[in-house]
C-alpha cells in the first residue's frame, strides 16, 4: 500500500505574507499618507485657533485677534524660510522687525545710531540684529517662509492640507455611497431598470466633468448670496422699524431739538444693531458653507465609475450558486445584499475609493487654483499655489511660495496612488495565488 502524497507545507515566508505588505510602494505610500493626515488634521484645530497676543514689533501695534493661519503683518511679508539664505533686501526687512529697545541696545554696544544699525546686512552686527528680531524668535513659524501679508506659509500649508484632505476624503466617501447604491440597485434589479439607469450614467459621462462641478459650485454660491442679501434686507427693515418706533416715543421737547434728536437716533440705531444684528453671516460660517458646497459638488459627480464597477460586480455575483440558494430559501433582498453581496464588493469598493480620494483632492485644488473652490483667506493647496505663481518672475522670485504647496500636493497625490495600487494587489486573488505558489517548496 503506497503512502499518501505529501501535502506542501507553507514556508515561513508564506505564513508571514500579509496582503497589505505585498507592494513595497503601497506600504511607503500608506506610511506617508498616515503621517500627512496626522500632521494636517491633528494640527487643524490649532492652526484654526486664535493666535496668542504677541509683542508689538517695530512700527507695529501687535496682533492676536486673527486665526493662527491668517495672522501676520505686511512688514514681515515675503521673507524666506528661516534656514535659507537671505538676500540684502530681505536682511534689511528682517532688521525692521527688531523692536526699538533691542535696536537701541545693539546700536549702543557698537556706538552707532539706530538708523545706521538698521542698515547693517552682514557681519557680526547683522547677526545680532537677526537674532534679536521676531523672525529668529519663531523658527518653526518661519520654517516655510512668509507670504505677501507676512503670514506663516507653514501654518497655511498645514491648514490648507487639512482642508484639502477633508474635502477629498469626504467627497470620495460621498461618491462611494452614491455609486455603490446606484450600481448595486441597477445590477441587482436588472432588465429595463438597469438599462435606463446605465443610459443616465452614459449621458452624465458625456458631459464635461469639471464643468458640472463648476456649475454646481457657482449655482450654490449664487443661492447663498441671494439668501444673505435677503436676510440683510430683512434685518435692516427690522432695525428701521425699531428705531422709528423708539423715536416716536420720545418726549416732545427732545423731538424739537435737532442735537438731542440726532443723539437719540444714533443710540436707538446702536440698540437695534445689538438686538437684531446686521444679518451678515460670520466668516467661519461662510467658510463652512463654501467647503460643504465644494465637497458635495465634487462628490456628486464622482460616482459614475464606481457605479459601473459595482454594477459589473453585482451582475457577476447575483447568478452565483450561493445567491441562488439564498433566494430559494426566501432570504429578503436587503439581507442578500448586506450579508452576501456587499462583503464580496468590499475589495473593489475599497480600491476605487482609494483612487477617488486623489482625484477629488486634485479637483478641489484645481478649482481653488482658478478661484472657484476654497475662498481666501481660508487656505488650500490650490489657492496657495495660485498665490505663489504670481511671485515667480525673472527679476526676483520668492520660490518658497510656490514650491512648498505644490510639493505637498504632488507627494500626497503620488502616495495616494501608491496606496491604491497596493490595495489593488492586496485584493487581487490571482496575485495572492501567485504569492502562495511561489513560496511553496
Amino acid at each position: 500500500m503506497s503512502d499518501p502524497p505529501l501535502q506542501p507545507q507553507p514556508t515561513a515566508r508564506s505564513r508571514h505574507d500579509h496582503p497589505l505588505t505585498r507592494s513595497p510602494v503601497g506600504v511607503i505610500g500608506l506610511v506617508f499618507i498616515a503621517a500627512m493626515v496626522l500632521t494636517c488634521l491633528v494640527t487643524l484645530p490649532w492652526t484654526l485657533g486664535q493666535e496668542a497676543p504677541r509683542p508689538a514689533e517695530a512700527g507695529d501695534d501687535g496682533a492676536g485677534s486673527n486665526p493662527r493661519y491668517n495672522a501676520g503683518t505686511p512688514k514681515s511679508g515675503r521673507l524666506p524660510p528661516s534656514w535659507w539664505y537671505t538676500r540684502p533686501d530681505e536682511a534689511r526687512r528682517i532688521n525692521e522687525l527688531v523692536a526699538d529697545d533691542d535696536l537701541d541696545r545693539i546700536a549702543a554696544s557698537h556706538a552707532v545710531s539706530p538708523q545706521i544699525a538698521r542698515e547693517q546686512i552682514d557681519g557680526q552686527f547683522a547677526r545680532e540684529l537677526r537674532n534679536a528680531s521676531s523672525y529668529a524668535h519663531q523658527p518653526l513659524r518661519n520654517a516655510f517662509g512668509t507670504d505677501v501679508l507676512g503670514r506663516s506659509l507653514l501654518y497655511r500649508c498645514l491648514t490648507g492640507g487639512g482642508i484639502s484632505l477633508l474635502i477629498g476624503i469626504a467627497a470620495a466617501a460621498l461618491s462611494v455611497v452614491i455609486g455603490t447604491t446606484y450600481g448595486a440597485f441597477s445590477g441587482y434589479i436588472g432588465g429595463r431598470t438597469d438599462a435606463v439607469l446605465m443610459r443616465i450614467v452614459d449621458i452624465l459621462y458625456g458631459l464635461p466633468y469639471i464643468l458640472l462641478v463648476v456649475l454646481l459650485a457657482v449655482a450654490v454660491d449664487a443661492i447663498v448670496e441671494r439668501r444673505i442679501a435677503s436676510r440683510v434686507e430683512q434685518f435692516d427693515k427690522q432695525r428701521q422699524q425699531y428705531v422709528e418706533h423708539a423715536m416716536s416715543a420720545l418726549p416732545e421737547d427732545q423731538r424739537n431739538e435737532p442735537a438731542a434728536l440726532a443723539r437719540s437716533r444714533a443710540r436707538f440705531q446702536d440698540e437695534a444693531l445689538d438686538r437684531f444684528g446686521s444679518g451678515e453671516i460670520s466668516l467661519g460660517v461662510q467658510n463652512t458653507i463654501n467647503v460643504l458646497t465644494l465637497l458635495v459638488a465634487i462628490g456628486g459627480v464622482s460616482w459614475l465609475t464606481m457605479a459601473r464597477v459595482v454594477r459589473g460586480q453585482v451582475l457577476s455575483l447575483k447568478n452565483q450558486p450561493f445567491i441562488e440558494a439564498a433566494r430559494a430559501i426566501g432570504v429578503p433582498s436587503v439581507r442578500i445584499f448586506t450579508r452576501h453581496l456587499l462583503p464580496n464588493l468590499l475589495g473593489p469598493i475599497t480600491v476605487y475609493a482609494t483612487l477617488t480620494v486623489p482625484q477629488a483632492i486634485l479637483q478641489e485644488s484645481f478649482l481653488s487654483f482658478l478661484g472657484i473652490g476654497v475662498k481666501p483667506p481660508l487656505p488650500s493647496w490650490g489657492n496657495l499655489a495660485a498665490d505663489g505663481l504670481t511671485e515667480l518672475n525673472p527679476y526676483q522670485s520668492n520660490w518658497w511660495l510656490l514650491v512648498f504647496p505644490c510639493l505637498l500636493l504632488g507627494t500626497t497625490l503620488l502616495a495616494l496612488n501608491f496606496v491604491g495600487e497596493g490595495l489593488r494587489e492586496a485584493f487581487d486573488p490571482k496575485r495572492a495565488r501567485r504569492s502562495i505558489g511561489s513560496n511553496t517548496p
